[in-house]
């Protein structure tokens, strides 16, 4: 018999801020000036669109990651986390360059870095330990939980006042970016660090990647509460090994790239929309695809394409009610996502398969893909029938048993001590 399946809690801001806080003193021998948490995400629909200025649909987890940070006078950084507790790492922000730190610690490190390449020179060491409830390696985005706690963790140690308004947070978001990107190796494209840093309780977060907008351009909320229609979000982490920094997913950023140098376009985007927007957008679709060279690139641009196209279309759905539709459009993502943009494992197919045939109304991968996990719509109170069924499946196929946890749309990151 399969064992239960393991549900993820999450901690709330007192066990996480005391976990951390604890950690410090344990590792520091003093007090930490204080904790800030910043959440982990799902995407709801849009994916791999945010760096082909495209449109994207995420929550923000109750699951978070906990920094207990204080300054220091001089530019060493010191960074130590409950996964390892005996272990801290140190780094010297003096000189330092890009894939300048290994491992984990590069995510924090990073941030300050950026920053102070941004220009915040007030920004100098720092000692930070953390403690998490995001799932590692689970395409919930644990990294972009990191990289924004440490940013608002600086943000209010150093007094750069950018985490107390929307618009400030954007020089944070662009911060752990550029620590994720250039720092860390990972081809992360600002859905996550936004998402993180810009939900709020109880809505989704539609985001507009076009070059040019401002804060209030770019970023709308949407009501989300999935118990008004009688569902709930079960999110199941396969744990398949994930992992942006292995070339697959900066491959397909690059395809996309070279796909609108041949179009003529800045970007993917200005294609989708007057793809989108046609009379006839099934044609319109042919005739861009026909101008490219190879099957491979055609199908990458049609994921892109029908994906922006998604994303409105669902948030409509979802406004008028219509759970249905929404399924579809999240079950049509999904195919579009296996078999255009080819991101997806065998675990993940395996487990959205099992939930549509457990009567979900859509399901789908959700992050970066190549592992991680997935998102499926279901009846309220069926989430942990669902995950079994799924455990059960893996447990046949050999597979790495899962886990799972219910996604409540919840807030952004802030100062929890």
């Amino acid at each position: 018999m399969t064992e239960p399946i393991e549900f993820i809690d999450p901690l709330s801001d007192e066990e996480g801020a005391d976990q951390a806080a604890d950690l410090f003193r344990s590792a520091y021998g003093q007090e930490p000036q204080g904790v800030w948490a910043s959440p982990g995400r799902v995407n709801l629909i849009g994916e791999h669109t945010d760096y082909n200025a495209g449109l994207c649909l995420p929550i923000a987890l109750p699951h978070r990651t906990f920094v207990a940070i204080r300054p220091r006078a001089d530019t060493t950084v010191r960074v130590v986390s409950t996964l390892s507790p005996d272990s801290v790492t140190t780094a010297d922000l003096d000189g330092l360059q890009a894939r300048g730190v290994k491992g984990w610690a590069a995510y924090p490190v990073g941030v300050a870095w950026a920053l102070r390449k941004a220009g915040y020179s007030q920004v100098t060491g720092f000692d930070a330990a953390f403690a998490s409830c995001v799932p590692l390696g689970s395409g919930l985005s644990s990294s972009a939980a990191m990289t924004c706690s440490t940013a608002l963790g600086l943000d209010g140690v150093f007094g750069l006042g950018k985490g107390d308004s929307d618009e400030g947070r954007l020089a944070l978001i662009d911060a752990a970016i550029d620590s994720e990107n250039n720092m860390a190796g990972a081809s992360t494209g600002g859905l996550d660090q936004s998402a993180s840093l810009r939900c709020r309780e109880g809505h989704a977060l539609l985001l507009d990647f076009r070059p040019g907008l401002t804060a209030q351009q770019s970023a709308h909320q949407e009501a989300c509460d999935f118990s008004k229609y009688g569902l709930e979000l079960l999110v199941l982490d396969t744990q398949a090994q994930h992992a942006l920094n292995d070339g697959q997913y900066l491959s397909r950023r690059q395809a996309c790239e070279n796909a609108a140098r041949l179009l003529g376009v800045d970007n993917l985007r200005e294609v989708a929309d007057e793809v989108n927007e046609s009379a006839d957008p099934a044609s319109a679709l042919e005739e861009v695809l026909a101008k490219l060279p190879d099957d491979v690139t055609r199908r990458r641009v049609r994921h892109v394409i029908t994906e922006i196209g998604r994303v409105p279309q669902f948030v409509d759905a979802f406004a008028r009610g219509d759970m249905e539709q929404a399924g579809r459009l999240m079950d049509a993502s999904g195919d579009s996502l296996r078999y255009d943009y080819e991101v997806t494992v065998p675990e993940l197919d395996t487990a959205v398969e099992v939930a549509r045939s457990c009567g979900a109304l859509g399901a789908r991968m959700t992050g970066g893909g190549f592992g991680g996990s997935i998102i499926a719509l279901v009846k309220e109170g069926t989430g942990r029938q669902v995950a079994q069924k799924i455990a059960d499946a893996f447990a046949q196929k050999g597979f790495h048993a899962p886990r799972a946890l219910s996604a409540v749309a919840s807030a952004s990151g802030h100062r929890v001590r």
